[in-house]
């Protein structure tokens, strides 16, 4: 193992001690919470310098570099919507280091250039994304972000002239934003990075043409972080979302009505919970978990006494609703099942149509549709077929491919099984086993490589990754558990390992691990498991649970220190998944679990590799780079503790293809290397 004998650089302590409901918790490292400041700047460079140090000496990493280029340059497709007759879409030709936006005349036109990123003159961490486009087909709403951040700049783009207006909304969040029917203007909810009011919550109207300063405020909220404002619109309406995280989110919808120049607001409804409203025909349609734990969809009707009428369109199911989306007179509605995804049709008053036939083991996006074709388009996936972009119409009968992406990877060579295990309370928990034909059927011990997610409700379906595709290729296991936390089995299973009870998320994953081992599949010295945002908190947790399972752990874009997770960010608004510290009972199952806070001195951890970069607006990078210095000083095992930090890096994936291939390359190297794979 190149490097793995040399010693991490030496993280200076400078504990911080604090007294949280009558326990003391001291912080060694809470200096490396300051970004910017030179000392954390010079820790950065001093790990990535020790990681470079292991990474680029490794056996077979120019043949791994090229099988990540194989697997990468390839032709894609993203973005996609429809307007009229014409396609907008997201594509990036193979080699080609952003992808443009495009716009194709018709099913079988030939697909124009609109916009090409590099044309920007701003680098190649510059990528664009189509959004919205204008009633009247004229203007284009278009994305612009810089790395991996979650904010972005917002411009209008003249769809013949391929000219970039000036009204640009700067650096920030868009919450919603629709254009005037007029094709005068366009409605906005922003958050702009630079704001002297951060917190103020207001809807807008701007004029084309016009100076920001001028634009009229038509909604406001209050002025509150634990507020978010969000719109929805249609022809002569615009709907408003304000979303509460106090103790327990809570949704209020407002509508607005534009009628011969003048216009009438109306409080529609408020909900502890889901309510997602769609504005169509005349219509106010919506996805609710009001009285309904696994979701239904709605029609609010407003009545003569000011009062809301709820009739049910689509009843909640024993499966929980993934989507919902209205297309023309009917309703396409998506569950997750047992092995993937199933999408019924409905029609607007809510009988079952017929459904669309898509493979049980595929794992279903709705993208959105066009009401004049009567046209569905989504994404579908397996863990053996990449992404394709598909079409299905009662015309069309069937689903038919749009776009898909020609990976070279052997899928016919692959199968996958479903079993189930005992978690640590008896509990059966599902599982999915996926590897070569070899492997899955000829027994014997083999490595393996294991993720889940385990929270938000975020269900895990069958799908494409490139990271387990390789690891597969070489005669990995993969390990697929649908542990509790996510909505498999509805929103019981949800809430049964939220907040407080968030440890039995942890306990299914690692009852995962022992039954893999148990029944003789792999070796704690074969297994490796990864995972990225909430699914890293996962690996965090396993690791430093129960470090003897395993040999290697990728842990990306994580949380690690639970205690002071809500304080960065926009991280406070999931204080009703996770709680927070602030509360002494939330504290008390907080710590239990904290990754950072259970590093334990002259432990034997995991080869481990942590992923982050400064551009993370969503797990703050101070998880990662304190859980570093953490576990290198704790570590009695001699194997690497590597800190794969970047600039750019953050929780949006757009990062160039170049950089691209070079993070694979080094998270394969690195679990080949540990895991003794052929490369």
């Amino acid at each position: 193992m190149p490097g793995s004998a040399l010693a991490p650089p030496i993280s200076p302590t400078e504990p911080v001690t604090e007294l949280l409901h009558g326990v003391s918790i001291t912080d060694p490292y809470r200096w490396l919470e300051e970004q910017d400041s030179v000392r954390t700047r010079r820790w950065i460079a001093e790990q990535t310098q020790y990681a470079r140090g292991y990474l680029d000496h490794l056996p077979g990493r120019q043949k791994i570099r090229e099988r990540m280029r194989e697997f990468l340059t390839v032709e894609t497709y993203d973005s996609l919507q429809k307007t009229g007759n014409r396609y907008f879409f997201r594509k990036r030709l193979a080699g080609q280091e952003q992808p443009g936006i495009y716009v194709r005349e018709g099913v079988d036109g030939e697909d124009r250039l609109l916009l090409d990123p590099a044309q920007l003159g701003t680098g190649k961490y510059t990528a664009v994304k189509p959004l919205r486009v204008s009633p009247d087909g004229r203007l284009l709403l278009y994305e612009i972000k810089q790395g991996g951040e979650r904010t972005g700049t917002f411009a209008l783009l003249d769809i013949e002239t391929r000219t970039t207006l000036a009204d640009v909304l700067p650096r920030g969040y868009l919450r919603g934003f629709a254009f005037a029917h007029e094709g005068k203007g366009f409605y906005y909810v922003h958050e702009p990075v630079d704001s002297n009011r951060p917190f103020y919550r207001a809807a807008y109207r701007h004029v084309l043409g016009t100076s920001p300063d001028k634009d009229e405020e038509i909604f406001c909220a209050g002025e509150s972080e634990k507020i978010r404002l969000c719109l929805v619109s249609e022809e002569n309406r615009l709907g408003f979302l304000v979303y509460r995280f106090l103790s327990k989110a809570r949704t209020e919808f407002y509508l607005r009505t534009f009628e011969k120049g003048r216009s009438t607001q109306t409080f529609v409804a408020s909900v502890d919970g889901i309510l997602s409203p769609q504005l169509v025909s005349g219509r106010i349609l919506a996805l609710t978990d009001r009285d309904a734990p696994n979701l239904r969809f709605v029609e609010l009707r407003l009545c003569s006494r000011k009062e809301t009428e709820w009739l049910e369109v689509v009843p909640e199911n024993q499966a929980r609703i993934n989507q919902c989306l209205v297309i023309g007179n009917r309703v396409f509605v998506s569950y997750v099942r047992e092995s993937g995804t199933e999408v019924c049709i409905f029609d607007v008053s809510g009988k079952k149509t017929g459904e669309v036939p898509i493979s049980p083991d595929q794992s279903v996006r709705f993208l959105g549709g066009s009401a004049e074709t009567d046209e569905l388009l989504f994404e579908a996936e397996s863990f053996a077929e990449p992404i394709g972009i598909w079409r299905y119409s009662e015309g069309l009968g069937k689903p038919v491919i749009w776009a898909n992406r020609a990976i070279p990877f052997d899928a016919a060579s692959c199968v996958h099984t479903k079993i189930s295990y005992p978690s640590k309370d008896g509990v059966q928990i599902p599982m999915f086993l996926f590897g070569r034909r070899d492997v899955l059927e000829g027994g014997g011990r083999h490595p393996a490589i294991m993720t889940s997610y385990g929270g938000f409700g975020v269900s895990m379906t069958p799908q494409f990754s490139v990271f387990v595709a390789f690891l597969v290729e070489r005669g990995c296991l993969f390990a697929l558990p649908r542990i509790r936390g996510g909505s498999e089995f509805g929103a019981d299973w949800h809430t049964s390992a939220k907040r407080r009870s968030r440890q039995v998320a942890y306990d299914d994953f690692l009852s995962a691990a022992e039954w893999l081992i148990a029944s003789g599949l792999t070796r704690p010295d074969k297994l490796a498991i990864f995972g990225g945002s909430n699914s890293g908190l996962l690996v965090g947790a396993a690791m430093t649970q129960r470090p003897e399972l395993f040999r290697a752990v990728v842990c990306m874009v994580p949380m690690s220190d639970m205690l002071r997770y809500h304080l960065f960010d926009n991280a406070g608004m999931w204080s009703e998944e996770y709680g927070t510290a602030e509360d002494p009972e939330d504290f008390a199952a907080l710590l239990r679990y904290s990754p950072y806070h259970q590093v334990r001195s002259g432990v034997a951890y995991p080869a481990t590799m942590m992923v982050s970069g400064d551009a993370d607006g969503n797990c703050n990078p101070l998880h990662a780079r304190k859980m570093t210095a953490r576990l290198q000083a704790a570590n009695a095992s001699g194997n690497p503790i590597l800190l794969d930090y970047s600039k750019f890096r953050g929780h949006s994936p757009v990062l160039p293809l170049g950089e691209r291939i070079e993070a694979l390359t080094d998270r394969m190297a690195f679990l080949c290397d540990q895991l003794r794979l052929p490369v």
